[in-house]
């Protein structure tokens, strides 16, 4: 990955407990954010107590090359939200420059934590469909704006491999959002909910109270039969 292809935009806590369904029970889970570039979900629940790390091939540079691409960025996601702001829902976020707030402050609450987190293993330089931790890992891993979302980008193969590549990591997955960037439904969903099911992992959809994107209102859940025994 080189810093240019990157496009930063981080979101809050809040954001992920809602896009997750995220109880107080699930926060106490270990949990495993993958791609979560610039959000600052885990500085956020480390400062709760919670035990996460983050998985990002964003985290191979520096939080001065982050942040260098964050301000260079910026300015032109904001003016590609305004030419879209159609396709969004403006209700718990008022327009688009509070958007932009707070974006910047979950990026930049992420940047005064980054270089700590990485000291601690808490931001890890990975990427799917290949993770570097072990069976079962963790309680619960949670997909943000990645999969799914950038259907045109990676292949149904790459989704598949990626989905079973949580599944063993975790021993349950959620995944949000379920649409393509275009704000259909990911021609890939029905494809790669039947591969894992085949693998004796159960999937379920489940309608979450987040939702920016219009239609984004529900989350995929995937969890091994295995676990579901145990």
């Amino acid at each position: 990955m080189k810093l240019d292809s990157i496009v930063p935009w981080g979101r809050s806590f809040e954001e992920y407990r809602s896009m997750f369904g995220l109880t107080e029970h699930d926060l106490t889970k270990r949990i495993l954010g993958c791609g979560d570039g610039p959000a600052s979900f885990n500085a956020e629940l480390t400062q709760h107590g919670g035990q996460i790390i983050s998985a990002d091939p964003i985290y191979q540079f520096s939080g001065q090359q982050i942040q260098e691409r964050i301000e260079e960025v910026y300015p032109h996601i904001m003016d590609q939200m305004r030419e879209n702001a159609s396709h969004y829902l403006w209700e718990t976020i008022k327009d688009v420059d509070s958007l932009g707030d707070i974006r910047m402050a979950a990026m930049t609450r992420f940047l005064t934590d980054y270089q700590q987190g990485q000291q601690h293993g808490r931001y890890r330089h990975a990427a799917l469909p290949s993770l570097p931790f072990d069976d079962h890992q963790f309680d619960l891993a949670v997909c943000s704006h990645f999969l799914f979302l950038y259907s045109e980008h990676f292949s149904l193969e790459e989704h598949i491999l990626s989905m079973k590549e949580l599944c063993r990591v975790a021993r349950e997955v959620r995944v949000y959002p379920l649409l393509s960037l275009d704000g259909s439904p990911s021609r890939y969903i029905e494809a790669v909910c039947s591969a894992l099911n085949e693998s004796d992992i159960q999937t379920s959809f489940q309608p979450v109270h987040y939702q920016f994107q219009k239609g984004a209102n529900e989350m995929l859940v995937a969890t091994s039969s295995a676990t579901l025994e145990s």
